[in-house]
């Protein structure tokens, strides 16, 4: 089969590699319909974060399930499924309290030994556990399909971000982050019933789709400007839940200085740059807590799955590009030159 695989910084291809095959009774293999790229991609793509040469890549993928092992039970060959980012075996302690990003049996697409979302087909490991079926219908509807893909990732990350900043009704959320995670950030936010929400972020098509999702103000400055903007808006106060969807020392300190006393920051932005941004003597000043990590989006799926289907929720719009698998190196291209906010990849 062809799938997409790193060579070196800004060497992405598409190459012929092993069709995935049942190894354990728990597998399934999947041939892949719809993937995507994320934005934590281009931290590979721009060499920031290590792979090996030939590694594959890619971790958002939806798609038809072509064969099972002898144990699988909850799945059989033509259903439509969609994989969150990390596969988990459903049975440990932390699965169990629904951090199946913690499953010690549990690993990522695109890890090494394995196969990535941006491809035609892949083997996934305890398939009962990691997969969630789709109706078969959606395959019909396009609009539909790309925002069930948000499913594996963007959709669950930005709603895990909103949950741990305490989003709730009647709240004031500022998203720190125009990217696709911030957007769906904002989508979660109005979703869990905030009353105001401010989109901070510079690009005017990305901050229009946040205002569709949901957003009430706009801030388009960014450091001491930007804060001084919440502030402004807010009464001198801030948000009391802060959705950091970035990653750098310059988008955390930002998030915890528009930060109400007694708020909290949600942060899902990937880690990155020379510093971590938090001043702990400030936040323990003005009791700002901090939740977030790494999101496990399984956990959230059944969740979100409804709202999806029925409508009340439509975060397909955060794909703006669609490719197929032989234009992914220039759908890397096109995100990381900020031409493209997140690339749909047919495959």
């Amino acid at each position: 089969m062809r799938a997409t695989v790193i060579h070196a910084p800004h060497d992405i291809r598409v190459e012929e590699v092993p069709d995935p095959a049942v190894r354990q009774p728990t597998d399934a293999v999947v041939r892949v319909v719809l993937a995507c790229i994320c934005g934590s991609d281009l931290w590979a793509y721009r060499g920031e974060s290590a792979r090996k040469p030939g590694q594959r890549i890619g971790h958002e993928f939806l798609g038809v399930v072509e064969e099972t092992g002898s144990a699988v039970s909850g799945l059989r060959p033509g259903d439509l499924v969609v994989s969150p980012f990390v596969w988990s075996d459903g049975t440990c302690d932390y699965c169990a309290e629904g951090l199946t990003t913690s499953c010690p049996a549990g690993g990522f697409w695109g890890q090494v030994g394995s196969d990535g979302g941006q491809g035609e087909a892949v083997r996934v490991p305890f398939a009962d556990a990691t997969l969630v079926r789709l109706p078969a219908e959606a395959l019909s509807d396009d609009r539909l399909l790309a925002g069930l893909l948000t499913l594996s990732d963007v959709l669950g990350t930005g709603h895990h971000a909103a949950v741990g900043a305490g989003v709730r009704p009647g709240a004031t959320v500022a998203v720190v982050g125009d990217g696709a995670v911030g957007l769906c950030g904002v989508l979660a936010a109005r979703r869990l019933g905030a009353e105001r929400i401010i989109a901070l972020g510079r690009h005017e098509a990305r901050t229009a789709i946040a205002r569709t999702f949901g957003a009430t103000d706009v801030v388009a400055e960014r450091g001491e400007a930007a804060v001084e903007a919440v502030r402004r808006l807010t009464g001198g106060h801030g948000a009391h839940a802060v959705i950091e969807a970035v990653g750098t020392e310059q988008s955390m300190r930002t998030a915890v200085a528009v930060t109400r006393d007694g708020g909290t920051v949600g942060y899902v932005g990937v880690p990155h740059g020379s510093g971590t941004g938090l001043d702990l003597s400030d936040m323990f000043d003005r009791n700002v807590s901090l939740r977030g990590g790494v999101a496990p989006v399984r956990t959230y799926i059944p969740e979100l799955l409804p709202d999806i289907l029925d409508g009340t929720i439509d975060p397909s719009p955060v794909f703006d590009l669609t490719v197929g698998l032989d234009g992914v190196p220039g759908g890397y291209q096109a995100m990381d030159e900020r031409i493209a906010l997140k690339v749909l990849v047919k495959a």
